[in-house]
């Protein structure tokens, strides 16, 4: 379980990030047209899995607009943001702010990718929420790096994420 925080209060997560060197964990996440994708469909690609309590906040927005900005320096790679909002929200998001090279997943109807991703939070206010994180699948599917951000109103190390993906 991973230990983080609130604006400095103490909350656990329901587990850890996979490890690095392993195969990542399987998901199926719903798109923001309610179709399904699993990480299976992105072999041979490099994945950078951005995830995120809520589009709704300005860091988890931000996050998004960050990465969107820099997908289009990577080559056979994808950009995932995975969060429990709806697809709707997501969809809202993505028109509103022109965002095109990150895909929108929601983990929202069985909560399966938090619980095999370790990141649904355990506690506190943003309990059943998943934790701000990023996950790196390489093209064999195997985690090449991984970010627990300790506190959640803070941004994830972008460049290292990035850095990652060379």
């Amino acid at each position: 379980m991973a230990k983080i925080t609130l604006k400095g209060n103490p909350i656990k997560t329901i587990g850890k990030l996979p490890e690095i060197g392993k195969k990542a964990p399987k998901f199926k996440l719903v798109k923001t047209d309610l179709s399904t994708t699993k990480l299976k469909e992105f072999k041979g690609k490099k994945v950078l899995l951005n995830i995120t309590p809520s589009i709704d906040t300005g860091i988890c927005a931000n996050s998004m607009r960050k990465f969107n900005e820099a997908a289009s320096e990577f080559k056979d790679t994808v950009i995932l943001h995975v969060s429990k909002d709806l697809p709707f929200a997501h969809s809202r998001f993505c028109a509103a702010e022109g965002i095109s090279n990150v895909i929108p997943l929601s983990d929202f109807v069985k909560g399966k990718f938090g619980k095999r991703y370790g990141v649904t939070i355990k506690n506190g206010p943003m309990k059943g929420l998943l934790s701000r994180a990023v996950v790196v699948v390489n093209e064999e599917g195997l985690v090449t790096y991984t970010e627990q951000v300790p506190e959640i109103a803070q941004e994830p190390d972008y460049e290292a994420a990035l850095e990652a993906l060379k």
